[in-house]
């Protein structure tokens, strides 16, 4: 097993350092506290199956936000173009 400290894993999986804290502090990653010139400092021990187990989770992550920024993005097109019609009629009501 390879010791990285969480910087480092959160920069090898393009993830933000907070993140990488919650799943440390979560179990979702094995981690040991080292005690280095008088500090604690928490290191990520990375192993083959929970590499696996991350980087399904991460993609499967951010496939879901893909999607639901997709749709959003629908939704606020159609809601702009009910807005513009909406405008229009009222314009066409006060000019008359």
């Amino acid at each position: 097993m390879k010791r990285v400290t969480l910087r480092e894993y959160s920069k090898r999986h393009k993830l933000s350092y907070f993140n990488v804290m919650k799943m440390v502090k979560n179990g979702d990653v094995k981690s040991e506290i080292i005690r280095e010139n008088g500090k604690d400092t928490p290191y990520v021990l990375i192993d083959e199956a929970q590499e696996k187990k991350v980087t399904k989770v991460i993609l499967e992550t951010s496939a879901e936000t893909t999607m639901s920024l997709k749709e959003k993005n629908l939704f606020l097109q159609k809601e702009i173009k009910r807005l513009e019609a909406e405008l229009k009629k009222c314009l066409n009501k006060s000019t008359s």
